[in-house]
């Protein structure tokens, strides 16, 4: 989140390399717009470095079905206070 929470970004990191994205949210960090951020960002990558999404639960992430729909993604969630 960014000062007085006008604007987030989300993050991508493949767990081996940890080549990172950064997804910027202006102005929203809502589960519509972060699904549409996230969907952007994952169609640049690579196939070999798309398998699996790992993620801390948030209700940002509710739209995670949909992602898995749109990619054939799994996507797993952490136990809270266990990332």
């Amino acid at each position: 989140m960014g000062s007085h929470c006008r604007s987030a970004i989300a993050t991508l990191v493949e767990r081996q390399t940890r080549f990172t994205i950064l997804v910027h949210l202006p102005g929203d960090h809502g589960a519509i717009t972060v699904r549409e951020g996230l969907l952007a960002a994952i169609k640049t990558l690579p196939e070999h470095l798309v398998k699996t999404l790992t993620w801390d639960p948030g209700t940002e992430l509710a739209q995670h079905r949909q992602i898995t729909l749109a990619t054939t993604i799994a996507i797993y969630f952490c136990e809270p206070h266990s990332p």
